[in-house]
């Protein structure tokens, strides 16, 4: 069965940036090494669009291009990391989706659910696909080096406190650092004492430190699919993961959970006493899975050929919205 042409509405950015910024990129690479992508809207079939972001560009290819299939890969809830604006947001997510999309991605099954609490409305043509890094980048180590401390590491291109930094500044001033070094890459507001901080890095930067670091720190609350924790687990980490959100379902076997800091620090050290153990159990889809499953549903939605209407008075009433909310939140 032939797939469709397909475009992302994305501006894309080469160095670092956030989780969805990478995974688009990684999945725009597979698409158009397989044949699939066009850098055009004009010459797709398929046109997915990302969360709540471009909107005012989306809404005049949907005007402009009635009979092309839109697809919405969806994030958040937004509301779960940032407060009452992710609630606004989130209102643009879910009213967009319901006017614009054809289908709908969901990035893991705890978004799905927590998105329809929340108040999307379930849709006729629905997928929960996961995300996956560029293999060509993020990969294991071929020998693990041993050291004379287990070193520890944590991500994030974000600096909001639901980021994880409770856990981080714990770990900080109560981790036995005789026996245990920490690296913490990203943005933060408030310096460390004893984890070494560095900004963000380059993809490639990031994986080779990726694999110089024996355990992956994943302690974000409200995460939909942690572009950062799966490129951790692609370069062969086993976790100490929040058990929170999407992380019960994307771990699996490749590491323990943790509650808060009351108990990671147990954790940590029962993960690193069975390192090799929990290595050998590291399970991922890579990004040639997660394409494919993009491309089935595409072809899914294609074939039914049902495109929503998009009337002037739809557009006029989506265009009123999405003003109304801009100005609150101003």
């Amino acid at each position: 069965m032939k797939s469709p042409s397909v475009h992302i509405l994305w501006k894309f950015n080469d160095g670092p940036w956030g989780g969805g910024n990478q995974f688009l990129k990684a999945l725009r690479k597979e698409l158009i090494e397989q044949g699939y992508y066009t850098e055009t809207p004009e010459q797709a079939d398929i046109i997915l669009f990302n969360s709540h972001q471009h909107q005012k560009q989306l809404l005049q290819l949907k005007k402009r291009y009635p009979d092309k299939i839109f697809v919405h890969r969806v994030d958040g809830p937004l509301s779960h990391t940032r407060g009452k604006s992710g609630i606004t947001t989130d209102r643009k997510i879910f009213y967009c989706n319901e006017i614009v999309a054809d289908g709908t991605i969901f990035q893991s099954q705890w978004s799905r659910e927590e998105s329809y609490r929340c108040g999307i409305k379930e849709q006729p043509f629905e997928a929960c696909i996961i995300n996956a890094p560029d293999p060509g980048i993020f990969h294991p180590t071929r020998k693990y080096a041993s050291h004379d401390r287990i070193r520890l590491i944590a991500t994030s291109w974000s600096a909001n406190p639901r980021k994880g930094f409770d856990v981080f500044h714990y770990l900080d001033h109560h981790l036995d650092f005789g026996r245990y070094s920490m690296m913490f890459v990203g943005n933060t507001e408030q310096a460390f004492k004893n984890i070494k901080t560095i900004a963000p890095q380059p993809s490639a930067q990031l994986a080779d430190l990726l694999r110089s670091h024996d355990i992956f720190i994943a302690a974000s609350k409200g995460e939909p699919c942690s572009n950062s924790f799966l490129e951790a687990l692609h370069c062969g980490l086993p976790a100490v993961a929040r058990n929170d959100a999407s992380y019960p379902e994307l771990l699996g076997d490749s590491g323990l959970l943790f509650e808060g800091t009351a108990d990671v620090i147990d954790k940590i050290n029962t993960l690193a006493e069975n390192i090799d153990n929990y290595r050998n159990k590291i399970r991922v889809h890579n990004i040639n899975e997660i394409t494919e499953a993009y491309l089935t549903f595409f072809r899914q939605i294609k074939n039914c050929a049902i495109q929503k209407a998009f009337t002037p008075k739809r557009l006029s009433i989506l265009k009123y919205y999405l003003i109304r909310v801009r100005l609150k939140t101003m």
